[in-house]
């Protein structure tokens, strides 16, 4: 399962990530240009410039020191020094759960820069879930108005409450949408 805590009180809160379009890499909003795209682990001086200070919503520092938790950062092919989106996963016995989505603040809102980070963070989840012999499953908890939105962007399976699942299926389309061989 997926959860995103708030760290004072430890509720569960949900994720918030609006998938606003699937590519099959980032895709510029203004020109349509595609770009391919590369996933690594986030360093810790990398973190250092993402902060809510430089319009980033979570703290990323708290995800980056759970042992059980890898933080992912989403660049540009032959541009690693500027992070789109990040990601923070932990591989489960039996699939991949989904922490922590967020978009860089360039690629939020009406302004935003480029169009298919989130999309292309989830895939790289469900691809990371086949990698360690998961079948592509991951799961996640949703905050309740996004519940049908993933279930139509991403082909999630509504569990019951808010928590969301992607299957071996919809996680190979993902995977073929982003990761073409």
């Amino acid at each position: 399962m997926l959860y995103l805590w708030n760290v004072k009180g430890r509720e569960q809160i949900g994720l918030d990530f609006e998938v606003d379009k699937l590519t099959n890499s980032i895709e510029n909003v203004i020109t349509g240009d595609r770009f391919q795209t590369d996933i690594s682990l986030v360093s810790n001086i990398e973190l250092k410039r993402i902060t809510k200070k430089s319009g980033w919503q979570f703290d990323w520092n708290l995800e980056i020191k759970d042992p059980a938790r890898d933080v992912y950062k989403l660049t540009i092919v032959n541009n690693q020094q500027i992070i789109q989106g990040l990601v923070s996963l932990e591989v489960k016995l039996d699939h991949v759960y989904l922490h922590l989505v967020e978009s860089a603040p360039f690629n939020k809102g009406k302004s935003k820069m480029y169009a298919g980070v989130p999309g292309n963070l989830v895939a790289f989840a469900c691809k990371l879930s086949f990698q360690r012999g998961h079948e592509g499953n991951i799961s996640f908890i949703s905050k309740t108005q996004l519940v049908q939105h993933y279930i139509d962007t991403l082909g999630a399976v509504h569990c019951g409450g808010r928590v969301l699942i992607i299957d071996t299926n919809s996680a190979l389309k993902l995977i073929h949408k982003y990761y073409p061989s």
